[in-house]
């Protein structure tokens, strides 16, 4: 028997509800992923040094080296995310205020305490991770000096993270994505500046495409919490609540842990495939970086909407409304589907166009052609395997 809610999760049409939930999770994804499409667009037309010539491509490759880095950041963060987004959703439909309240507060810890790991790694770990895929001393330079920036100051994409799903466990997607923009659009400006050094300030080159970065992250950070701690009013907050409780970071991880290691294996996949790749050119490995990425457009809008999937199923579950949890499954898989669809036929028609934008050699250029049309083929397996994941992690078992 489902319980009596004014929540429109458990009112309103589903197919229109998760629509309504899952545009702005989209477009807060896909935004997302501009932050490292950017940075590449950017660093790639660095200009030259005197000794050093095709200084773009040595940036570009950089960063494809630091990436996985910030992939495995992403994965903590947003894992951690899904079992609060899961649990919270599921307390709320409970009716259970106080759990919910617990469920938040231990998650923003976490954040902190993920962070801290990865500040370590910043001042630590950063030259011996770049240095165990090149030998070569310029991209070495770039890719440590951009990753250690990345690392010492993720404070704003892991807390992020988490205040992101904290506001799309209510519902309220609208104002996560409000956030998500806001960080996209200074990391967007900032780039040419901080690069090229505009309006008087230093050329910083690579750095300044970390700093661009990172100060986007935090913005989005800093407006995230705004809206969480001003508009989520059925979550209860208060210091009390930030006590770690080691039967809520259970329940949190019983369905963030899976997600954590589905979203690591792709960062240890790509170091994997950038070692291999640096055996055979450098091109090769730049290619693989800017394909990469293109493709994120498509799987993060995928990513957006399981997670309107995830709080759909979880609440309605906890409601114990199992017909809402069926069409959350079947509308679910249907938005994932199309999706996925729209992206091949875009990839397909416009790979040339889009990684034109990057102003890279011609066998870069005709790498990253060739890889795209070829793996875009596969979007429509990878879209069912993401909708079930959202299923698995409303019903908490991730």
């Amino acid at each position: 028997m489902s319980k009596e809610t004014t929540n429109k999760m458990g009112i309103d049409s589903v197919s229109k509800v998760m629509l309504s939930m899952g545009i702005p999770m989209i477009l807060s994804m896909v935004l997302q992923a501009c932050y490292n499409i950017v940075d590449s667009m950017f660093v790639a037309r660095i200009p030259d040094s005197g000794t050093v010539a095709n200084m773009g491509e040595y940036a570009v490759n950089a960063l494809t080296l630091a990436f996985p880095i910030q992939m495995l950041m992403v994965a903590f963060g947003i894992g951690t995310g899904v079992g609060v987004n899961a649990q919270l959703a599921k307390c709320l439909g409970q009716r259970d205020g106080e759990k919910a309240a617990k469920v938040a507060g231990n998650g923003v810890v976490l954040a902190f305490i993920i962070y801290v790991v990865f500040l370590l790694f910043g001042f630590f770990g950063v030259s011996a991770y770049i240095g165990s895929q090149t030998g070569d001393p310029v991209i070495f330079a770039m890719g440590r000096s951009y990753l250690s920036i990345c690392s010492v100051i993720s404070f704003g994409i892991l807390f992020f993270s988490i205040y992101e799903k904290l506001l799309q466990a209510t519902g309220k997607t609208v104002y996560s994505t409000i956030a998500q923009v806001s960080g996209a659009a200074v990391n967007i400006v900032l780039d040419p500046i901080l690069i090229f050094g505009y309006f008087g300030l230093p050329e910083m080159g690579i750095k300044g495409a970390a700093y661009a970065t990172v100060f986007g992250q935090i913005v989005s950070m800093a407006v995230a919490m705004v809206f969480h701690y001003k508009k989520n009013t059925e979550v209860k907050a208060g210091r009390k609540y930030c006590k770690l409780e080691i039967g809520i970071i259970k329940e949190i991880y019983i369905i963030g842990l899976p997600a954590i290691i589905m979203q690591a294996l792709m960062s240890f996949m790509t170091y994997g495939v950038n070692i291999i790749f640096g055996t055979v050119s450098q091109a090769a490995v730049t290619a693989y970086g800017i394909f990469y990425k293109i493709q994120q457009f498509v799987f993060f809008a995928g990513f957006g909407l399981r997670d309107a999937i995830t709080p759909m199923v979880s609440f309605n579950f906890g409601m114990g409304d199992k017909e809402r949890v069926k069409q959350g499954i079947f509308y679910g898989i249907v938005y994932v589907e199309t999706v996925m669809l729209i992206g091949i036929v875009g990839l397909e028609l416009f790979a040339g166009p889009l990684i034109g934008l990057f102003a890279m050699s011609k066998e870069t250029e005709s790498l990253c052609i060739l890889a795209t049309r070829i793996i875009a083929a596969g979007f429509l397996f990878a879209g069912g395997n993401i909708a079930i994941q959202g299923v698995f992690q409303g019903l908490g078992c991730g």
